[in-house]
Parts: structure tokens; sequence; C-alpha cells
């Protein structure tokens, strides 16, 4: 058990460093006092930019990956791996640590992400196969409604279906991605109701089918 609890508390702790957050500090802002004050991909780039959203991403992917690929093997010096603990369980929970470590950063205040980055990192390290169905799932839902919030959603939701129809019924993967679906969906709950009031913005770069007087 020692092993499980320090893997995630560093799991935890490699989520809480907020590609968003680092970056706006070399820039000077703070993007969760613009937009909708999510420390994210979708925030970063309605309010930094293409570049600056892409270095948000690439961080925040790559923590996820870390955290559920590397991390679960990592021999800590002086502390012995349990046996009892399967390494599937062990990924999961890293991979579950490290999303809410995006979500609640310690470094900064409690305030971060929504997940959905980190997300695709730590499935990239354990079920790669279903990436590009989750991927799809978002770039079809932004096309065709252009609300990225509702996309990430849908995405997660993809995720555990995707692995029962490739056969990959792992008990940790099924546990982790349904319990993440849920999480996706909580941490959106304020884009819920921006959709409910009609006051959710959209990507409408990517937008296909808005209409045509609602700008490019």
């Amino acid at each position: 058990m020692l092993e499980l609890g320090l893997k995630m508390l560093m799991a935890y702790a490699l989520g809480s460093i907020m590609g968003a957050l680092l970056l706006g500090a070399a820039r000077g802002v703070d993007i969760r006092d613009q937009g909708s004050g999510n420390a994210g991909g979708t925030n970063a780039l309605r309010t930094q930019g293409f570049w600056f959203a892409a270095g948000v991403v690439v961080i925040d992917i790559g923590k996820g990956v870390v955290a559920a690929g590397w991390l679960p093997d990592w021999n800590i010096p002086g502390v012995a791996s349990d046996p009892g603990i399967a390494h599937g369980w062990l990924a999961a929970a890293c991979a579950a640590a490290v999303v809410a470590g995006h979500v609640w950063p310690l470094y900064h205040e409690f305030r971060g992400g929504k997940g959905g980055a980190t997300l695709v990192g730590a499935l990239l390290a354990l079920a790669p196969v279903v990436v590009p169905v989750a991927i799809g799932g978002w770039f079809l839902v932004v096309l065709l409604t252009g609300f990225a919030g509702l996309a990430t959603m849908v995405a997660a939701a993809t995720v555990p279906i995707a692995l029962w129809l490739f056969g990959l019924q792992s008990p940790p993967l099924l546990a982790f991605t349904m319990t993440t679906a849920a999480f996706i969906l909580w941490t959106h709950r304020s884009n819920i109701g921006r959709m409910r009031s009609g006051n959710e913005p959209q990507l409408t770069g990517l937008w296909l089918l808005r209409p045509r007087n609602s700008g490019s």
C-alpha cells in the first residue's frame, strides 16, 4: 500500500503542473482571469491563440503519459513493490490521480482545468487504440455544434464503449474510464449550464454547421 500511496501522490503532484499557468507566467497572464476562467486548452485557445494553446495541450497530455505510463513501473528507492496490487490497478490509480491534480492543482490554489487533455495523455499510455476514437468523436461534435465542452464530454463517454468494442475489457481500465467519464461530465457542469442558457461560446472556426450570420 505504501507504493500505491506514494505513486498516487506523485501523480497528483505531476498533474498539478499546469501548462496554461506555466506558459501564462512566461507571458505575464493568468488565463483563469480571462474568458471562461478555466486553465485548459480551450480557454487558452480563445484568449491567447493557437500556439499558446498547443503548448498547453502538449504539457497537459505529456503529464498524463508520464503518470500513467512511466510512474507505475518506476522502482522508488527504498520502497518495495507491493505484490498484492496488480499493475493494471496501480496504473489506473496513477492515471486518476494525475487527472485530479490537473483539476485541483496543489501549486495553483486548487484552481485548474477540466481534465480532458490529461485524460488523453493517460489513455495514450493505458489504451492508445481508443484515443483516435475519442479524438474523432471530439472533432465530430465540434464540427456539428461548435461546443468544445460538449465535445469533451462526448469523447470521454465514448472511451469505455470503445474499450468494450475493441475487447479491452480489463476491469482497471473499465473502472478508470467509466469513472473519469462521469468526472469529466461533472467538471463541465458550468458548460452544461451555459449551453442551457444560450451563453456557451463556440469554436466558430471549426463549426461547420454554424449559421451564416454567426461570424467566422
